[in-house]
């Protein structure tokens, strides 16, 4: 376990910024995303660096560094690199690996500046996971499915990214809650890229082998593009599938109809690290014995649920938004100081 480590660590100031840091009130923090592939990764980032201006009402001037682009393991690791170089005070990521950046988290460790993934957890012990339980996002959503299909039918999967962390824990998720429903049957799972037109073509495929299904477990990013292809099979009223977390999905759940639900992976994920970044830099201490996960270095944050019970207000509050925006939510500083420090 790496949770007595992690917490130690964080407590004792070991890794140089709660020692003294208390009268220190600018901060520079790095922000790394090694995927730009939706709406979602942007609004992510633009709600960091709003969370990061917001700290000037507190007196604390926070400067972000970004590095958003489209990478492999190697250039986000090169970009983490580049942060130590640059001698930030904290490095926020949302890392394309779950184990290959633990040599460079060391390394910036060494060099006193904080680490915290968001959005996917790393085993890192020298990093901490602000986030959502991934895995438990997918087990919400797909008890949802075995709910509404009353414990019996054949279910298809659309995926999101092939090997990337997230992913990987949903895929665990929804599998563990179709595993307590015998009647659950999965008769093909594939993936789609989080890309809305890739999530339309795999639906397409799946109906044509399988047109008699009756659900569909179907990552956000890709949930738009399947129900179309549902719609086009004219099929809306015969299947049941998981949703998206979009204003322009939201619209047609609620004008068409659609027998849906949908965990939420709010994009200020990344602005709620943030918050919990620099109270750590002010020299805060985590409350004993909260990390959890499976590396024992997470921070889980609350997973919020849409189906017909709230679907009409949660679209009421963000109609006016554009059609890319997604549902949100971010832990202020005040609600993460009481949260999870001392």
């Amino acid at each position: 376990m790496r949770k007595p480590i992690l917490a130690a660590t964080v407590a004792a100031g070991m890794l140089g910024f709660a020692s003294g840091a208390q009268a220190q009130d600018s901060f520079t923090i790095g922000l790394s995303n090694g995927w730009v592939g939706s709406e979602w990764r942007t609004q992510m980032i633009d709600e960091a660096q709003a969370a990061a201006e917001a700290w000037a009402e507190r007196g604390v001037e926070v400067e972000t560094i970004v590095q958003s682009s489209d990478m492999d393991v190697q250039g986000q690791i090169a970009v983490v690199r580049n942060f130590i170089n640059q001698g930030v005070d904290a490095i926020i990521i949302n890392p394309n690996s779950p184990s290959a950046f633990d040599p460079v988290f060391a390394q910036a460790a060494a060099k006193g500046i904080l680490v915290i993934s968001t959005d996917a957890e790393v085993s890192s012990k020298d990093a901490l996971y602000v986030g959502i339980d991934q895995q438990a996002w997918g087990r919400k959503a797909g008890e949802w499915l075995v709910e509404t299909l009353d414990g019996e039918g054949k279910v298809v999967a659309i995926n999101g990214l092939a090997g990337h962390p997230a992913n990987a824990m949903r895929v665990a998720g929804y599998r563990e809650a179709f595993e307590q429903a015998p009647g659950i049957e999965v008769v093909n799972e594939t993936n789609a890229d989080w890309d809305q037109a890739k999530g339309q073509q795999a639906m397409k495929t799946l109906l044509a082998t399988y047109p008699d299904i009756d659900g569909v477990f179907v990552q956000d990013g890709m949930a738009a593009g399947a129900w179309r292809a549902i719609e086009e099979a004219g099929k809306t009223g015969d299947i049941a599938a998981t949703g998206e977390i979009r204003t322009d999905f939201l619209s047609q759940w609620t004008e068409k109809g659609y027998n849906s639900g949908a965990s939420v992976n709010p994009p200020g994920v990344m602005a709620s690290a943030l918050n919990v970044a620099v109270l750590l830099l002010q020299g805060g201490e985590l409350k004993d014995g909260i990390l959890e996960g499976q590396y024992g270095n997470a921070l889980y944050l609350p997973i919020p649920f849409i189906d017909d019970s709230n679907v009409q207000a949660t679209y009421e509050q963000v109609k006016d938004e554009a059609d890319y925006y997604s549902v949100t939510s971010v832990v202020g500083p005040d609600e993460a100081e009481a949260e999870f420090f001392k």
